[in-house]
């Protein structure tokens, strides 16, 4: 039984948490978003400082919560990559300090591992091989899970991400920060066949489309001259109409790219992780195709959808039982590919 208290700072969440194996024992998340709603969207400079006043109080919190001491914790964690530079140096120096405090082992862990080890925690019976789905405000990706820091990124957004897209979309129509939950609520009240959006297909040289790849750009556009038409011509946009049949165009769009891509390389499940696996739409599009071709479609319980430290020290404990640890010198990187994971990670014999 492996025991860590993980921290995620990647953006604008100050989260602390206590996984033994994969069970939480806490999961303490600080929300900055009502501090950059005035702003329309995260500032970087204001998140990290918002980290640094929160980071001493939602630790003190997790281990109160699990009603545990230092020395009943095995190990260390802390998001290294991807994020925000500042942001993400809070948390890893605050884990660092930790570490060399209590005599721990330090692991720095990739934020996209972390949101595909959240499936984990509602399914800890779950292992490799299986597809993970993983939809944010900044990643859109479809990854081939083979092991613990084993992945390959079979398809991806060629532009926007499918949260980014929630966002930019949300802003066109005067719905606030953040995006995606405003749409998913609108939504519920609107026709999504209403209007038609493009999927957004990404063209192949040799003729035809990729069938993993996804696009938003253009989808974001199109609503765009959609409202703008629609002001012209009418005295009131029918903005619910325009955030179903938004909504729905995504949702179509990544469940038939998840399909295609599990059936492809024969795998029988599909993990979804990431802010927009919260999204209705998504669950109910991809929920009835893969009924239809007989796959198992796992999403995490709302939670631990969005950034959480939970999913942080359910990717670390696998890590740590498997003799991984991370050099004290580990720094942050706002940009790290999925598939590099391991060299964040020394074996210890």
């Amino acid at each position: 039984m492996t025991t860590v208290l993980a921290i995620e700072t990647s953006c604008d969440e100050t989260a602390v948490a206590i996984v033994n194996n994969r069970q939480v024992c806490s999961s303490i998340i600080a929300s900055q978003i009502p501090v950059h709603q005035q702003y329309g969207g995260v500032v970087p400079e204001v998140a990290s400082r918002q980290h640094l006043e929160t980071i001493n109080q939602a630790i003190a919190q997790a281990l109160q919560q699990a009603k545990l001491d230092w020395e009943e914790i095995d190990g260390i964690a802390a998001t290294c990559a991807p994020g925000l530079v500042g942001a993400l140096l809070v948390g890893l120096t605050a884990a660092k300090t930790l570490a060399m405090v209590h005599n721990k082992p330090f692991l720095g862990v990739h934020h996209l591992e972390g949101h595909i080890y959240a499936t984990y925690l509602s399914e800890p019976s779950l292992n490799p091989p299986f597809l993970s789905l993983l939809v944010s405000g900044g990643h859109t990706s479809l990854i081939y899970v083979k092991d613990c820091g084993v992945y390959e990124t079979l398809g991806q957004t060629r532009d926007d991400a499918a949260g980014e897209a929630f966002d930019k979309v949300a802003r066109l129509l005067k719905l606030g920060y953040p995006g995606g939950p405003a749409i998913d609520k609108l939504a519920q009240q609107g026709n999504p066949q209403a209007f038609v959006l493009p999927e957004g297909k990404v063209s192949l040289p040799s003729g035809g489309f990729h069938r993993y790849d996804a696009s938003f750009s253009g989808l974001k556009t199109a609503v765009l001259r959609l409202v703008q038409q629609l002001e012209k011509d009418t005295t009131q946009v029918p903005v619910a109409d325009v955030a179903a049949s938004f909504q729905d165009t995504v949702a179509r769009s990544l469940t038939k790219r998840a399909i295609a891509c599990a059936l492809d390389y024969g795998l029988d499940t599909i993990a979804v992780g990431g802010g927009v696996a919260a999204n209705s739409g998504l669950r109910k599009n991809l929920q009835a195709a893969a009924i239809k071709h007989n796959l198992r479609v796992l999403f995490p319980p709302l939670k631990f959808c969005t950034d959480n430290a939970a999913m942080i020290g359910c990717a670390a404990v696998d890590h740590l039982s498997s003799g991984h640890t991370s050099s004290l010198t580990l720094g942050v990187e706002s940009r790290l590919a999925l598939s590099q994971v391991m060299k964040l990670y020394q074996t210890v014999d």
